[in-house]
């Protein structure tokens, strides 16, 4: 009669060794939608998470590199390699999280073929997701790029631009609101979704699934084998925050498990 008494408390005992607080910086969207659902899953486990927004794409590395967050969740490899290498940071990519295919979005035109000479398209402004954007065109058949350039073309890397195209390089979470501004913009669907626009109905163009840009959880490289690490990803990694992702968006976020 004593022994599930004696079970239960050591159960306690082991949840409550590993009870850990931490930070997680997000991006408005999905990426904070999701790490809500994450940490719904990793409550139980003794792993406690708050999960903080930031309104763009600089400041989460930079709080994580500064220790005022533990992780962050919102960019791909290639955004968070940029960063190492201009930046100087110390940070590491521990899981794969989602994959969200970027758009073309326009107030004005609905299709490729309604592009006109001299119209201007707008770009997020980091080489990164800017340089992203480019290789979009030209997957799109809009632009040709000197292949030299890699994954972070500048529109000084374009080599063929029939339309005489010009480019006007916003902040990413500013460009959804500056379509009225612009004849279309390549606008990360986390953005997209945040500011009401529907990636299924209102992108007239998008970005093939496949390629480099599956986003990442990220910590300091210090940190990358603590425990709550491991029970992080793998509550980003569950089936119910699979199931969830696949519910909530459609088709729109592809999860990487």
């Amino acid at each position: 009669m004593r022994l599930f008494p004696l079970t239960l408390a050591f159960g306690l005992l082991a949840s409550a060794a590993f009870a850990q607080d931490i930070t997680v910086g997000v991006t408005p969207g999905q990426h904070g939608e999701i790490m809500e659902e994450v940490a719904k899953i990793a409550a139980p486990k003794g792993l406690n998470i708050k999960v903080v927004e930031f309104s763009d794409y600089v400041v989460p590395n930079q709080a994580l590199a500064d220790g005022e967050i533990e992780a962050n969740s919102f960019q791909h490899q290639p955004y968070l390699d940029n960063q190492i290498r201009d930046r100087g940071f110390d940070l590491v990519s521990v899981g794969t999280t989602i994959t969200t295919p970027m758009g073309l979005y326009s107030d004005k035109i609905d299709t490729l073929d309604a592009l006109e000479d001299g119209d201007t398209i707008g770009i997020p402004n980091d080489p990164t997701n800017g340089g992203r954007a480019l290789l979009v065109l030209q997957q799109l058949g809009v632009i040709a790029l000197d292949p030299d350039a890699g994954l972070t073309p500048t529109v000084l890397d374009i080599t063929e631009n029939d339309k005489n195209l010009r480019f006007q390089e916003l902040d990413a979470a500013q460009l959804p609101r500056s379509l009225a501004d612009l004849d279309a913009a390549l606008i990360n669907t986390n953005y997209a979704v945040a500011s009401g626009l529907d990636p299924q109905t209102d992108a007239f163009a998008t970005e093939s699934a496949e390629g480099p840009y599956v986003n990442v959880i990220a910590v300091r490289t210090e940190d990358k084998d603590q425990p709550w690490v491991q029970e992080l990803v793998d509550a980003y990694h569950s089936p119910e925050v699979k199931a969830f992702i696949e519910t909530k968006y459609n088709g729109n976020v592809l999860t990487s498990w």
